[in-house]
């Protein structure tokens, strides 16, 4: 799963500074109505008992091994996952759905930082990492200097009435800041009045030489978990618009390092914080120069979707697909050979829809519409290789029925699966069907536990969704306190999520894996065998035409 609104740490308004700066009827169903029950059919009991733990238990092991590396975006290890995963379709009687054989190329775009790239104080050099990060976006190598200068926000405004660049210029100027709000303006409305992007925007246009970010690091989010991503080489769809030239680079400090900036100054970190908050606020500066060198290695390279085919059997509805998704890919190897595994996430979810392929493919049952496997690569650095698909379909998207998405954070290993969270539920009958084979199986479906974490914008269903393909991501848990296993989850987060020992673990009860498996195969085979596709709940957002953008028009 890629990475949570914690890990985003405020580039939100980076990432939307780009735009700032840089100036059919529905498809109407079919007249049968679509069967429903909460009570397995034979097929669906036989479906269900062939789910093989063996294949789940195998696949996770074999991608998560030292063998694939991580299995990396435009890396070896990647390239050795995608290989294996389309042996095993190709052993499953699955006909090939990629561009060339079971893949799907996609050129990326990699970027990471030269040892070249440093921040310097007069004789103080700053360590990157330890120090300091350069944030996103990035627009290319970048050598500027300038004194140094406390703004606080930035703000300008007259409700709260402040003023946080009276009287000085900040032109050619390295701007030392806060990320808002201040203590006196609500989060909500801030967040809803962009405000944070229209200070950005003013102080670039300004002419500021670069932008220094302080006391962004929390307990929720520290400063060490923030660096750890923002070293990482980072990866954009080739065709991705390049940043402006003329942006300067954006820079966050640590708490630590921070102090260093303030020192002789005559104020310390501590007291700029303070006095950042009081009505009356005067800029000032921090009495030195600094200078910023930022230096990118950039490369282009591919990586893969794996793409299978399972073709129906009715004359009709066969041209209608389900589309299964789990993304592959891991952190891959790093410059000091670090290997992430990412076993639960998401070489978990790889094994549960190809053990889901396995029990289709091999089933007697009539299975009507087509089924589309698609196992994705480059989700972890923004869910491209969904999105890319989604752009450059091998199936025709108006005739994509749903998605299904595996993927998730290793929860379903915490014991037997009793306890269902449906991400996107809500907006389409899919939420119905969960609940009716929910019911048939004796699981029980909650609403989201962690709504701060916005799972649903965060996988690769939510491309399908915006596009007008009802989507469905689920997770699964124990039985018992919600809090026991939000609490084990939580734990996990901070130790393996995205990190080097996310592997395999002895206490994992594979049990639950299978059931998912289950789950979805059951799912699957109804969608497939509905005379209707899935269809949008009348008022949600996403409600429009399969692969449009736009809104449905009104109802005559």
């Amino acid at each position: 799963m890629a990475n949570s609104p914690k890990h985003t740490f405020g580039r939100e308004f980076r990432a939307a500074l780009l735009a700032v700066l840089l100036l059919s009827s529905p498809v109407l169903p079919r007249a049968q109505q679509t069967t429903t029950s909460t009570i397995l059919s034979a097929e669906e009991r036989d479906l269900s008992a062939s789910v093989k733990v063996e294949t789940i238990k195998d696949v996770t092991a074999a991608l998560s091994s030292s063998e694939m590396q991580g299995r990396g975006t435009m890396q070896a290890g990647g390239d050795r996952a995608a290989e294996y995963i389309a042996q095993r379709f190709a052993k499953l009687g699955l006909k090939p759905l990629g561009k060339s054989s079971y893949m799907q190329p996609i050129t990326f775009r990699e970027t990471q930082f030269l040892p070249e790239t440093s921040f310097k104080m007069g004789e103080e050099s700053f360590t990157l990492g330890n120090d300091y990060v350069v944030t996103p976006p990035y627009s290319g190598d970048k050598s500027v200097s300038g004194q140094l200068v406390f703004v606080a926000y930035g703000l300008i405004s007259n409700v709260p009435k402040r003023d946080d660049l009276a009287g000085i210029d900040v032109k050619g100027k390295i701007v030392v800041m806060l990320e808002g709000p201040p203590k006196s303006v609500d989060k909500l409305s801030w967040s809803k009045a962009k405000a944070q992007m229209t200070i950005i925007q003013s102080l670039v246009y300004r002419g500021a030489a670069g932008l220094v970010f302080v006391n962004t690091g929390t307990a929720d989010r520290p400063y060490s978990e923030m660096a750890d991503y923002l070293t990482r080489r980072r990866l954009e769809l080739s065709e991705s618009e390049e940043m402006p030239s003329f942006l300067p680079p954006f820079i966050t400090f640590s708490n630590e390092a921070a102090e260093k900036l303030f020192a002789g100054s005559g104020v310390t970190f501590a007291q700029a914080l303070e006095l950042a908050d009081r009505e009356g606020f005067k800029p000032f500066s921090l009495k030195k120069s600094a200078k910023i060198t930022v230096r990118l290695k950039k490369a282009k390279g591919v990586g893969n979707n794996v793409i299978g085919l399972l073709e129906g059997s009715d004359p009709t509805m066969k041209a209608e697909a389900l589309v299964y998704t789990a993304h592959y890919d891991a952190y891959g190897v790093d410059k000091g050979n670090r290997v992430y595994h990412g076993a639960a996430d998401n070489a978990l979810g790889v094994a549960e829809m190809i053990a889901a392929a396995e029990a289709l493919t091999q089933s007697p049952a009539r299975i009507r519409r087509s089924i589309i496997f698609l196992a994705v690569t480059g989700e972890e650095y923004g869910g491209f290789g969904s999105s890319y698909w989604i752009d450059n379909p091998t199936w025709k998207i108006k005739q994509v029925a749903a998605n299904l998405n595996f993927d998730g954070m290793g929860t379903e290993v915490y014991g037997p699966v009793k306890t269902l969270v449906g991400y996107g539920a809500e907006h389409s009958s899919l939420g119905a069907l969960l609940k009716e084979v929910a019911a048939a199986t004796s699981l029980t479906v909650i609403a989201d536990p962690r709504p701060e974490e916005k799972s649903f914008y965060r996988s690769d269903h939510y491309f399908f969704v915006k596009r007008g393909v009802p989507g469905l991501m689920i997770l699964g848990a124990p039985e018992g306190e919600i809090s026991a296993w939000i609490k084990r989850m939580k734990e996990w987060e901070k130790t393996d999520y995205h990190q080097p020992t996310d592997i395999v673990r002895p206490d994992w009860n594979w049990d639950g894996p299978r059931t998912m498996a289950a789950l979805g195969v059951v799912l699957g085979f109804r969608i497939a065998n509905n005379d209707q596709m899935p269809s949008w709940v009348p008022d949600s957002p996403y409600n429009r035409e399969r692969g449009t953008n736009k809104p449905p028009p009104p109802q005559q």
